[in-house]
């Protein structure tokens, strides 16, 4: 199986898959940020799913900022899980992370995924653009095997210790993962 995540789209593909709308946004900056429209606000049309940057004093710089922060929420909210052909994409019904199926009989890593896991080490800061592509990946392995670490981790080529470290680089991927876990009567990761 592919991973074809949103997340992981290179960033021309992705912003064609975008709106993106210009705003201006009161706070510190200066006259510039106050009279011009520096803000960026992308909004993902298939999934609905946005993001916005207004801290800086460049449109750039800004739409660079909320590219990344939309491939992460991408990463957090879109679950990829077999369905009918091993390749679909989905949000899961029953919350954003309630993976059913296991897919690692199916899954190989990504040659990104792959490139990043030496020794069983996942070698990635969490500001690196790799980083959602990576982060989506793990969750969606770790949605179809029931919130397994060990078994996800396994099928990953890495430890369940350097599986949960990648999580707690995004507090809210370790906090929906414990989410799920609790539902299902788990002990929480740490």
């Amino acid at each position: 199986m592919s991973h074809d995540h949103p997340a992981a789209l290179p960033s021309e593909k992705l912003l064609a898959e975008c709106t993106v709308q210009f705003v201006r946004r009161s706070g510190p900056g200066g006259q510039h940020r106050n009279k011009v429209s520096t803000g960026v606000v992308l909004v993902h049309r298939p999934t609905g799913i946005k993001a916005e940057a207004a801290e800086r004093r460049s449109q750039a710089e800004n739409r660079a900022a909320a590219l990344f922060r939309l491939r992460i929420n991408l990463a957090l909210e879109i679950r990829r899980r077999k369905k009918g052909d091993r390749s679909s994409l989905c949000e899961a019904p029953e919350g954003p992370l309630c993976g059913k199926l296991d897919l690692s009989p199916f899954f190989r890593p990504s040659p990104l995924w792959r490139s990043r896991c030496r020794g069983g080490q996942i070698e990635i800061n969490a500001g690196h653009d790799d980083f959602p592509a990576l982060l989506a990946e793990a969750l969606d392995l770790l949605a179809s095997s029931d919130f397994d670490p060990r078994h996800s981790a396994e099928t990953l080529g890495c430890s369940a210790s350097q599986l949960i470290k990648l999580l707690k680089k995004e507090p809210r991927a370790m906090a929906e993962v414990n989410e799920e876990r609790r539902r299902r009567g788990l002990h929480l990761l740490r």
